[in-house]
């Protein structure tokens, strides 16, 4: 992988990267050098993959692999720098330069947290109503959860649960001004 620099001494500032047709380019004013945001695979990674095939998700192959776990649903940035560095995985590599035995540590990591000693504290899914445990809830798992606990506020008449029935803000907004749209129409003014 090689990100190459291009020194540009009379560049503008108000230039545009799209006149120049060079795309995603970012300018460092200081230094005046562009940089191509292009990626080069190297004859040694000819097994490199641009979209992997993780826990029922695809995964941009061309992103380093901490932000490209986050691409699936219920991982965020910390726990992707986690299963990284628990599975030993280098973090500059991209997602498609991973072999597949990596891949798998970094997924059973991620489903499997508890037994990787990551805390209670860092799941998104804590002393969960029905059972009491804590754990990591992913992609579909995590749409069918927050389902059920929408219901349950709904089936116990929360407050919460009612502003969610009732189509309004849940979380102490003001409502008199903003989010109009979508709602009921208001009186319309009589003609003739």
């Amino acid at each position: 992988m090689q990100i190459s620099p291009i020194a540009c001494p009379r560049l503008p500032i108000w230039f545009s990267a799209t006149r120049l047709g060079l795309g995603s380019i970012s300018i460092d004013l200081h230094r005046a050098v562009v940089w191509f945001q292009s990626l080069v695979v190297p004859e040694a990674h000819q097994q490199f993959q641009h979209i992997l095939r993780l826990l029922n998700t695809n995964v941009d192959g061309r992103i380093k692999i901490m932000f490209a776990l986050t691409q699936i649903r219920g991982v965020g940035r910390r726990l992707a720098n986690v299963a990284c560095k628990k599975a030993d995985v280098d973090l500059n590599k991209r997602a498609g330069e991973l072999n597949p035995d990596e891949l798998e540590r970094i997924v059973t990591i991620i489903q499997n947290p508890a037994q990787f000693k990551i805390p209670n504290w860092f799941l998104n899914r804590q002393r969960d109503i029905v059972d009491g445990k804590s754990y990591q809830v992913l992609s579909n798992g995590l749409d069918s959860k927050m389902r059920e606990d929408l219901e349950r506020l709904k089936k116990i008449r929360a407050h919460r649960g009612l502003r969610h029935y009732w189509g309004l803000r849940v979380r102490g907004q003001h409502t008199k001004t903003t989010g109009r749209r979508g709602k009921t129409v208001g009186v319309s003014k009589k003609r003739g």
